[in-house]
């Protein structure tokens, strides 16, 4: 009868280790089935991310050849009384809306900033003015307009910031 009772013992013992290496086992591939989803979906994210954003680069280069356009014409606009040169303010002009409307069919689109609050993620603060009637945190003068790549800054909008009117001494004396 101890025979019995000592093979029944090891024979539980031997069902239990079995019972937790398969335990084991199946909680390992558990773990490995989900690292492998994981990096499938981190994959898939990243090829997304890869395609949605692969301009940004050539894009950011690009806002050299808008910025010089929009300046050649605020120039001609300038000049254009009585010189001539309207067709030539038309055709730089008529380049600068195709590039623009290039630049937003791939997700570039520009910042509107001025009169809007300063917000620190898409303007740079180049300087303050008290000389506006703009209210204190607002933005008075964009100096560079700022460009978003879909969700992404392309690059920050350079802006004016509003600050409260400092009173005169003038108006302190009586």
């Amino acid at each position: 009868m101890d025979k019995d009772a000592g093979a029944s013992v090891a024979g539980e013992a031997q069902n239990n280790d079995t019972a937790s290496e398969i335990a084991s086992l199946r909680e390992r591939l558990m773990r490995a089935l989900a690292e492998t989803e994981n990096t499938r979906r981190q994959g898939e994210r990243r090829a997304q991310d890869a395609g949605q954003y692969a301009i940004t680069n050539f894009a950011r280069e690009l806002l050299q050849v808008v910025d010089n356009l929009r300046r050649a014409i605020e120039a001609g606009a300038a000049d254009r009384k009585g010189s001539g040169i309207d067709g030539l303010i038309e055709g730089v002009t008529a380049t600068d809306r195709i590039l623009t409307q290039i630049l937003n069919r791939f997700g570039v689109e520009q910042i509107k900033a001025l009169h809007q609050p300063f917000d620190p993620k898409k303007h740079e603060a180049v300087m303050t003015t008290d000389q506006t009637d703009q209210p204190p945190g607002s933005v008075s003068q964009v100096l560079e307009t700022g460009y978003m790549l879909h969700d992404r800054l392309l690059r920050p909008a350079r802006v004016v910031v509003a600050k409260p009117r400092q009173p005169s001494s003038q108006a302190e004396q009586p």
